[in-house]
């Protein structure tokens, strides 16, 4: 769906509760109460992290600004998730930012429930301890794995190549006991 067409029935539903007095309680918020977070979609690159602080603390004290970036250029994804002190500001800002322009762009703001915060980046000694506990790549050990270091399994050369039952191990003579 268009996102016009998607802000103009969110603005609808909106007038509509309104209109009504439908209560909080039973507003399609009502939804989202257990997540302080919201999506920010289609946000302009060149936007960084205190440009979008500044934006959305006009509904609410925010405590997180997670602007998603290329890991290899650093540059934004355009899109971002933030996080309110009090839950209710993420209907001020869905239903007030929705559809705002941002530096001649019409961005998306939605709810965003059981959002997760991806853990601080890891030093590399932890990365290859839980890569060592998940066990060696088998496609590695193929001489076909393409993952490289975004592989979660471990590339361990000195590990052995496990080899079916009934095979021998290459320079092993079949039937000798070690």
């Amino acid at each position: 769906m268009n996102l016009l067409t998607m802000v103009k029935l969110t603005q609808r539903i909106n007038a509509k509760e309104l209109d009504l007095g439908i209560s909080d309680e039973a507003s399609w918020h009502a939804k989202f109460k257990d997540s302080a977070y919201v999506y920010v979609g289609r946000s302009p690159y060149d936007l960084t992290e205190g440009d979008l602080l500044a934006v959305f603390e006009q509904y609410g004290e925010v405590v997180d600004v997670n602007l998603v970036r290329d890991k290899g250029t650093g540059k934004s994804k355009g899109f971002a998730f933030v996080a309110y002190e009090d839950q209710r500001s993420t209907n001020l800002a869905v239903d007030n930012l929705n559809g705002a322009k941002v530096l001649g762009r019409i961005i998306k703001v939605e709810h965003r429930g059981e959002y997760l915060k991806r853990e601080e980046e890891e030093d590399d000694e932890t990365k290859e301890k839980k890569r060592e506990a998940r066990g060696v790549c088998r496609a590695f050990q193929r001489r076909e794995c393409t993952r490289g270091d975004s592989c979660k399994f471990s590339h361990d050369e000195n590990r052995e190549l496990l080899i079916p039952v009934g095979e021998t191990k290459i320079g092993e003579v079949p039937g000798e006991i070690e």
